[in-house]
């Protein structure tokens, strides 16, 4: 019966197993911090790379990402249009007005945490700080839906309907990008289920207390249309517009969401 039970409930952990994951999610927090107050004009990612690096392991952590199907990062650095999975480079070079997408990964006594973080580099437009705001607002009303008997399908809606929200408040229309989204995590980075960003609400397993999901939304200032370069890894954007990336580890707990991957 074991597997027809997890198959019908989002897979979850003890409140042990949460606080070991709490652990490594807060090796992750203080990674992004760390990263975020080295990405200066003149840096590279390959820079921010090893200072996530540094972290992690100084931590008594292992990077996630690194060697993960070959990926050479601790992090992946998407800037602009950029949407995920940025492989760190020498010659890719921070400047004034960028927006970059962190995110990081850190397995902590076998437990994974998985969070990314959009900022910007000196000052962005109104409408990319509106972007952002709004990927980070469609995450929050993502975690709000992480509730003991809510179904996987309800988080996606919730965070497509957060999404929608910020797109009518400010007067525009965000890409939700296709085909890319949360998923499970626990002893491995990616587990099942998959989340989408979005969906009708009520189907898929259902959440319990301990289940845990990795939350992701990546939204676009146009298309939800990407492309992933010939280095096997670079997702763009197929119209150039600047996209934000935002995660949380998150689980679900009897006094409500219970962010896994705070940051300091």
């Amino acid at each position: 019966m074991g597997f027809m039970r997890r198959r019908r409930t989002v897979p979850f952990r003890t409140n042990g197993e949460l606080d070991a994951m709490a652990a490594a999610g807060a090796v992750v927090g203080r990674t992004l911090v760390a990263v975020r107050d080295a990405a200066k004009p003149g840096a590279s990612t390959l820079d921010l790379d090893r200072v996530a690096e540094e972290s992690i392991r100084s931590a008594g952590a292992v990077p996630s990402f690194l060697g993960y199907h070959g990926f050479t990062g601790s992090i992946c650095a998407s800037r602009n249009n950029v949407v995920v999975h940025g492989i760190p480079r020498a010659d890719d070079v921070l400047a004034e007005g960028d927006l970059l997408s962190i995110d990081c990964g850190a397995i902590l006594d076998g437990w994974h945490g998985d969070s990314a973080w959009t900022f910007a580099v000196g000052a962005i437009t109104p409408a990319e700080q509106e972007l952002n705001g709004a990927t980070e607002k469609s995450l929050s009303a993502g975690i709000a839906a992480m509730l003991p008997g809510n179904r996987l399908t309800d988080v996606s809606h919730a965070i497509e309907n957060g999404t929608h929200a910020a797109g009518r408040a400010h007067g525009r229309s965000y890409g939700i990008v296709d085909g890319y989204g949360g998923h499970g995590i626990g002893r491995e980075m990616h587990m099942d289920p998959f989340l989408a960003n979005e969906g009708a609400p009520g189907k898929g397993p259902r959440l319990v207390a301990g289940s845990v999901l990795a939350i992701e939304p990546m939204l676009t200032l146009g298309t939800d249309q990407t492309t992933v370069l010939e280095d096997g890894w670079t997702v763009i954007t197929d119209d150039g517009t600047k996209a934000s990336h935002w995660e949380h580890t998150v689980a679900v707990t009897p006094d409500g969401p219970r962010i896994l991957t705070l940051r300091p």
